[in-house]
């Protein structure tokens, strides 16, 4: 009798351990990590998510109260997001906030700096997403055109002569290159790539831009490392070429198959930068004073919270400039960001071009290379002098008025 009791206080002495440990380990066990099958460039992806996305197949995303954020991280993430059903609509210049704003050098700097924007495309997304590019982002672009397989007027979107999904992307990515060059060469002095998904702050792209000479063949992005010794731009963070650059694309590589893919396959950004590679065409840096990133291949969310996702996450392989988490990651003049679904699309205009904190103001200085913004009158009597940096904007704007 002993015995068996002996033998019951030894059983449940056993399961009692078992339980405990088993209680304290789902209790103390810190978020999962998820493992992607789905890859980029063949790399796989390691991402640790929010719990609210746990337990969600493939990580999808919807609109009920669970989830806190909505984040994509790969291509198939953004094939079923839908914009808004009806008309956002915009605030009128003439509202009494809005007349306080000066953007009499962001309106210089669009005259001065023109840059074409065309974004890849495809009929199923005319409706679903670049329309709402153009609605907010895209109506900055000097030239907004969309690159598709459909021809669609309101937008406009162009015909090309591809197939859609995403093994046609590099050639799509040609036949946009060249259809530009053959019929807006000399009506821009930049030409940026950007996605349906990508949303552009056009007024610091300009400013990056401003003193650089178009016919330096050189082209900016998203600088990633692998596969190109002098590094390549992100797609999906978008990369804007030169115009000597554009013309050495399209006149000096494509044609060549020795130094440019022929067929439809491989990455396109990978692609591309081969390409611009081969022609000593410079992957240029476009980090600002500070060190800080300028395009960014995912939402700011991604960048901004430190531990969003983990050191294995493939990205932080892939960057050419070490890049730090927090607001340290990014640039004041910050100029992309990709997977940028139309509902952000349209936060982010509210955010940058309506929403301000009463008596702050913003006094910009240009660089010292004002020069390359200032077009020389070649008459001798009205040969202009370059204005100090340190010059406030309304003292720019004057002196550009003047010598126009």
């Amino acid at each position: 009798m002993n015995g068996m009791n002996q033998n019951k206080l030894y059983f449940y002495l056993v399961v009692g351990i078992v339980i405990g440990f088993t209680i304290a380990y789902v209790t103390l066990t810190p978020t999962t990590t998820y493992k992607y099958s789905d890859d980029y460039h063949h790399h796989p992806k390691n991402v640790r998510f929010h719990k609210s996305h746990q337990n969600k197949k493939n990580n999808s995303v919807d609109h009920d109260h669970e989830n806190e954020y909505e984040d994509y991280h790969k291509e198939s993430d953004m094939d079923s997001v839908l914009g808004p059903k009806e008309e956002v609509g915009a605030h009128n210049d003439n509202d009494t906030f809005h007349k306080m704003t000066n953007t009499d050098l962001a309106d210089a700097l669009y005259k001065e700096v023109k840059i074409l924007c065309w974004v890849m495309t495809g009929p199923e997304n005319h409706d679903k997403k670049a329309k709402h590019v153009k609605a907010t982002w895209g109506k900055r672009c000097n030239i907004l055109l969309f690159m598709s397989s459909q021809k669609d007027e309101t937008l406009p979107a162009i015909a090309l002569p591809v197939g859609e999904g995403r093994n046609n992307l590099w050639a799509k990515t040609k036949e946009a290159f060249k259809y530009v060059f053959e019929n807006y060469f000399d009506e821009a002095d930049w030409f940026m790539k950007a996605d349906d998904d990508t949303y552009v702050i056009l007024e610091n792209l300009r400013y990056m831009l401003l003193g650089i000479d178009p016919q330096r063949p050189i082209y900016f992005g998203a600088k990633f490392k692998p596969y190109v010794k002098q590094g390549y731009m992100s797609g999906g963070a978008g990369y804007v070429l030169s115009k000597e650059a554009l013309r050495k694309f399209v006149v000096e590589a494509i044609p060549n198959r020795e130094i440019c893919r022929a067929d439809n396959e491989g990455a396109e950004d990978v692609e591309i930068g081969k390409c611009l590679a081969a022609v000593n065409v410079e992957a240029g840096d476009s980090r600002d004073p500070e060190s800080r990133g300028r395009f960014f291949a995912f939402t700011p969310l991604h960048h901004l919270i430190p531990g969003h996702v983990d050191k294995s996450f493939w990205y932080w392989q892939y960057i050419y400039y070490n890049e730090s988490q927090g607001m340290e990651c990014c640039s004041d003049n910050a100029v992309s960001f990709h997977y940028m679904s139309p509902d952000m699309m349209y936060t982010m205009e509210y955010l940058l071009y309506h929403l301000r904190p009463f008596g702050i103001a913003y006094d910009p200085k240009l660089p010292p290379k004002l020069s390359e913004i200032l077009k020389e009158d070649h008459s001798k009597e009205n040969e202009v002098k370059v204005p100090a940096e340190t010059q406030t904007q309304n003292e720019i704007i004057s002196h550009i008025s003047t010598h126009k």
